[in-house]
């Protein structure tokens, strides 16, 4: 329940009344009505004017001092509004609809910031009363309200899935290169590893004698740790090596030398290394001798392979659950950048190789409190919108840079632009420029939601014909309440 309040309440004058904007039209009669049924009451600095889910028994109008409303939302209480404006109302804004369960519930709570005082009125009474002076309103006010509730759940719950497909479509694009590349590998050193037992039987079969299969291996162990470290070269060079290479297999007698050459050449294998080879061996175990270390050269290649694909794999899972938060405390100090990468890589599928991205990030820049998972949805909403704009192809430019006391994300594209006639309602609730069926005009409200009311940032737009610029503002320090 609420907390005590600071005086005893006391009548309004319908004089008093008229001065507030919500009655100032009404006739004397109403007034003297709204006078009679109403009180004032105060409230001290700090407590609870009404909570959410109690009984909506108040229709709340503000006359002195600063409130503050919040929502709880999955067990946090977000900040909605803070307003010191005389006037504003709040409480059970929804009186004039019929009576219904779920609609006599304070939908948010009210705190007092400062001392505040508030005009009360009865909520059911109100509503009969309001119903018989305005029916025709009452009638529009409801069907509206229920129609815009309705409406935004239906196409709430079409959004969030339509989001939550694309992402999941990318992050499996992604997976499935990695994913692919290690069961490659995995079959593949199966093979080359039965090869080694294979080559190593035989060597045995001719009775090498131990000094020098122990030779063997220290060469083949110092050969095999050039692997990681050998240099790229140019296709070129390549061709140029492997014809070296044949050429000294075909003077030694190694059959099948341009067999061998694509396997030593990435490896960093050159002639003199074969002549080290040679010597350790001798002719008549040369040729199982090279079989064997191309044998343990592919291992290693693989494994490399197998490494370079598993670890993909991780740090993708890694930018998703970076992404989710899921691990996280919901409002923490954050570093804009990684929620940045995290959100392009899981849109990368949907950026396509039509898109060139540019990321100018300014890495000096402080952490913000933020809540990181809701600032992901406004990357995601940005992101998206821009590479829709661009049509598959163009520049992504992703900037962050310091604004005053404020740090500033830019997301950049180079598509068609924003007419001006658009510019002032592209935040609006709805709103869309999109063909019928491929946008539901929620994205953008949502994410101006997000920065302004919830993280108390700004949200900007600049357009012209290709450059189009949406730059995210956040305070570098927590808000105080």
């Amino acid at each position: 329940m609420s907390e005590p309040r600071a005086a005893e309440s006391h009548a309004l004058s319908g004089d008093d009344l008229r001065t507030l904007f919500l009655f100032e039209r009404l006739t004397p009669e109403q007034l003297e009505w709204v006078a009679t049924q109403g009180t004032v009451e105060a409230f001290r600095q700090g407590t609870a004017v009404f909570r959410e889910g109690e009984p909506a028994t108040c229709f709340y109008v503000l006359l002195t001092g600063t409130l503050r409303m919040t929502r709880a939302v999955r067990g946090d209480e977000v900040e909605i509004n803070t307003t010191d404006q005389r006037g504003v109302y709040c409480g059970a804004t929804q009186f004039f609809l019929s009576d219904r369960e779920e609609d006599q519930r304070y939908a948010a709570s009210v705190y007092s910031v400062t001392d505040t005082t508030f005009f009360l009125l009865p909520a059911e009474a109100f509503a009969e009363r309001f119903r018989d002076w305005f029916p025709m309103p009452a009638h529009l006010l409801e069907g509206m309200f229920i129609g815009t509730r309705d409406t935004q759940l239906v196409v709430g719950q079409r959004e969030r899935l339509l989001a939550l497909g694309a992402l999941s479509a990318g992050l499996t694009h992604e997976l499935n290169n990695p994913a692919a590349a290690a069961v490659r590998a995995t079959a593949s050193l199966r093979e080359r590893v039965a090869g080694m037992r294979h080559k190593l039987a035989l060597l045995a079969q001719k009775d090498i004698e131990p000094g020098l299969l122990e030779q063997l291996i220290d060469v083949q162990e110092r050969l095999v740790k050039r692997v990681a470290d050998a240099p790229g070269l140019s296709a070129v060079q390549i061709a140029d090596r492997e014809d070296e290479l044949i050429d000294w297999l075909d003077e030694h007698g190694v059959a099948d030398g341009w067999d061998l050459a694509p396997i030593f050449v990435p490896a960093g294998i050159e002639v003199a290394d074969l002549d080290e080879v040679g010597a350790a061996v001798g002719e008549d175990f040369l040729n199982a001798a090279l079989r064997w270390l191309g044998y343990a050269l592919e291992t290693e290649t693989l494994m490399g392979e197998i490494e370079d694909a598993t670890g993909r794999i991780s740090k993708l899972l890694g930018a998703a659950k970076q992404y989710s938060q899921m691990d996280r405390a919901p409002y923490q100090w954050i570093d804009v950048h990684e929620g940045l990468d995290s959100t392009l890589l899981m849109l990368s599928g949907k950026i396509g190789p039509g898109v060139r991205l540019v990321k100018e990030y300014d890495r000096t820049l402080p952490a913000v409190p933020a809540y990181a998972g809701e600032l992901n949805q406004v990357w995601t909403n940005l992101i998206d919108n821009a590479v829709a704009a661009m049509g598959g192809e163009g520049t992504l430019t992703v900037t962050t840079r310091a604004a005053d006391d404020r740090l500033m994300v830019e997301i950049r594209d180079s598509g068609s632009g924003i007419p001006p006639e658009n510019r002032q309602r592209i935040f609006e609730p709805f709103f869309t420029t999109k063909p019928v069926g491929d946008g539901t005009g929620l994205g953008l409200d949502i994410s101006w939601r997000i920065v302004v009311n919830r993280h108390h940032g700004d949200l900007r737009v600049e357009s012209e014909p290709g450059d189009t610029r949406f730059q995210v503002l956040l305070p570098l320090n927590e808000r105080e309440t």
